[in-house]
């Protein structure tokens, strides 16, 4: 019997490896690729997007995940980037084209393990490793 892969938002945190998750964070400059809500204005709870829908056969791989603001993240549901970067754009008078454009140059761009791993090193918690990266 083939077991299923259990939905990585059924696992908590522990689907991705800290170090990983925070080199993502630091690629993406702390900040939701779709509102622009960041860290370091103390307005976002970050989280991971999968770019490619967990539901549709999107995997964990860094290309296919992306910095999103919890509340954007839970917004966008089952909908396709396109569709849910036409809906930010609309509700912050912004171009989708833009917002599209952001997130394909942000996942291509290389992510610094080591210096994720460096600040993991001095700090207890991925809260504390966000305020000494950002």
């Amino acid at each position: 019997m083939c077991k299923v892969k259990e939905h990585p938002a059924k696992a908590g945190g522990s689907w991705i490896r800290r170090e990983k998750r925070l080199a993502i964070y630091l690629r993406d400059g702390g900040a939701c690729a779709y509102c622009g809500d960041s860290f370091v204005d103390g307005v976002a709870r970050l989280s991971l997007d999968h770019i490619e829908p967990w539901s549709l056969g999107g995997g964990n791989e860094a290309d296919n995940l992306i910095t999103a603001c919890s509340k954007c993240n839970s917004a966008r549901g089952n909908r396709t980037v396109e569709e849910f970067a036409k809906a930010v754009a609309n509700y912050l008078q912004d171009d989708a084209n833009a917002i599209l454009d952001y997130i394909e140059k942000q996942r291509h761009k290389a992510m610094d393990i080591s210096q994720a791993k460096d600040i993991l090193s001095r700090v207890r918690s991925l809260p504390e490793a966000y305020k000494q990266a950002f």
